[in-house]
């Protein structure tokens, strides 16, 4: 199961580096967001150079959403998560 969330997750990275589509959003719509996806993979990661944040990726109907929030979000049940050491967003 991990190895296979682990390939889903470089699909997600790869989608975007080919594509270049990634929406930026505010915390409060990632988390509206993944209480509509069903059983959603989300990869998660801290970052942050002088102040620490958390970061999110999820893909949600064929579009890739990231947010950044100073405190961690309440992720729902059933979802699964792929720890990273960092999440790079091109600029």
């Amino acid at each position: 199961m991990a190895a296979s969330a682990a390939a889903a997750a470089a699909a997600i990275a790869n989608a975007i580096k080919a594509s270049g589509v990634l929406v930026t959003v505010e915390p409060e719509d990632f988390t509206r967001l993944l209480g509509l996806a069903k059983e959603p993979l989300i990869v998660v990661a801290e970052g942050g150079l002088f102040r620490s944040n958390f970061q999110y990726l999820m893909s949600f109907k064929g579009l890739a959403f990231f947010t950044k929030s100073a405190t961690p979000l309440t992720l729902p049940e059933g979802a699964e998560l792929v720890r990273a050491s960092r999440i790079s967003i091109p600029g």
